[in-house]
């Protein structure tokens, strides 16, 4: 992935349209942003979790319209919820605003650095990406955790939400504005795109050299159309096909938890484990434990011969199982002949998120994991410890699935770029 830094535009800058016209006021906000040391950010972040709580009834009212819209279009309860807010829920996504306030700020870090031979000082230091677009779904909370991280990380944000969060992204944008305007930095280092209609997000998409990276935050289409039709750099994150493999050498009952956990704890999430494959040499005795705890935890199994011959209740398997992102009670389920037959499986079929091995062999974890190329491989773990809080990171923008600038959970590093500054004393080049 190739950024521009934050400044004039390039000259195939597009024409100037209510989706250019605030771009180019965040690239002139992100210019002001990128020389600010911590403080004044810090100060304005702050500022933002004091305004969430102080203004929440005016935001829950917005959010009203939003959620009796989606109510009347008979819109899923599991959606509705997301898009819903409470004043709880604002007060809890403040204070996920102050914890953003206490990670270390990453602009300036000096990533590596020597004297080289001839005297130069040669500094390669973390600098802001520029203006970072963010499209997403209808969670209302990614209004508010994209722009506290790239406030952070001294960028300028273009925030488009879903149409159906409309009100309640408006109502959240002002607010944070105001706030940020109020402790002294530029008002335009947070926008919302104007416009409901899918042609404002294909603008933002072809928006290049004014916004220097976008990332998608949603479902794989979402992710898929910003993908194929952006010309702006993007992050892809995201989809989650994700694995459990129970290898011969597994202790059953380990892998019986990390099964459950990866599948039942929370579904809905990119991280949820997608497809069990299970080592012949232990299908006997371990297909009626899990069909059982699956079973228990209200999973639907999909599953192939051997999964069948266990349980008549398990749905035969297609290829389309293989590939599903099923993001509920439901696994897809296959026995394999051996380590290298599921590491085969797993790269026929992954999205390339995270992938588990259940096992007490070093060599067949050693093998699994140099093998099997995932942004994450879990060693008799679950596989929803991927997550940048879980890490350690601190709050995330997403999970890259890609390979180029970041991959895996995106804190604020990920948020940033690199220049080389290069220090002589009068250095000409021979």
């Amino acid at each position: 992935m190739s950024t521009s830094a934050a400044g004039a535009a390039s000259p195939e800058t597009p024409p100037d349209t209510p989706v250019t016209a605030t771009a180019r006021r965040a690239r002139a906000a992100a210019a002001a942003l990128a020389p600010l040391p911590r403080t004044p950010r810090d100060a304005a972040l702050l500022a933002v979790a004091d305004a969430l709580v102080a203004r929440s009834a005016e935001i829950v009212a917005a959010n009203a319209e939003d959620v009796s819209r989606a109510q009347a279009a008979g819109t899923a309860d599991a959606i509705v919820d997301r898009l819903t807010l409470t004043p709880e829920r604002i007060a809890a996504i403040a204070a996920d605003v102050r914890d953003v306030v206490a990670l270390p700020d990453p602009v300036g870090e000096v990533v590596r650095g020597s004297t080289l031979p001839n005297g130069l000082e040669l500094r390669q230091v973390r600098v802001p990406l520029g203006v970072v677009g963010i499209v997403y779904e209808a969670r209302p909370n990614v209004t508010v955790d994209a722009a506290a991280l790239c406030l952070k990380s001294g960028n300028a944000v273009l925030l488009r939400g879903s149409s159906s969060a409309y009100a309640s992204n408006t109502a959240l944008v002002g607010v944070l504005r105001d706030a940020v305007a109020g402790a002294g930095l530029p008002a335009d280092a947070v926008q919302l795109v104007p416009g409901e209609s899918r042609d404002a997000i294909r603008e933002l998409m072809r928006a290049r050299g004014l916004v220097d990276v976008l990332i998608p935050r949603g479902g794989a289409s979402l992710i898929r159309t910003v993908v194929e039709e952006s010309t702006v750099p993007v992050i892809e994150t995201g989809v989650g096909n994700c694995h459990v493999y129970v290898d011969a050498r597994a202790d059953l009952d380990m892998a019986l938890r990390i099964l459950v956990n990866s599948k039942a704890q929370r579904p809905s999430v990119c991280n949820a484990a997608e497809t069990v494959l299970v080592h012949a040499d232990v299908a006997e005795e371990f297909l009626p434990r899990a069909l059982a705890a699956l079973r228990e935890a209200g999973v639907t199994v999909h599953g192939d011969a051997a999964w069948q011959k266990a349980d008549t209740a398990v749905v035969p398997a297609t290829d389309e199982d293989w590939a599903t992102e099923y993001l509920g009670y439901e696994i897809a389920a296959a026995v394999v002949p051996s380590l290298d037959a599921a590491v085969a499986h797993i790269r026929s079929w992954t999205s390339g998120h995270t992938e588990a091995i259940v096992t007490g062999d070093t060599e067949a974890a050693r093998r699994f994991t140099a093998l099997v190329d995932s942004t994450a491989v879990m060693v008799n773990a679950s596989t929803r410890f991927t997550d940048g809080g879980q890490f350690g990171f601190g709050a995330e923008i997403g999970i890259s699935t890609q390979k180029l600038h970041a991959r895996g959970p995106m804190g604020l590093p990920e948020l940033t770029s690199t220049k080389y500054v290069v220090t002589g004393s009068g250095h000409v080049r021979d």
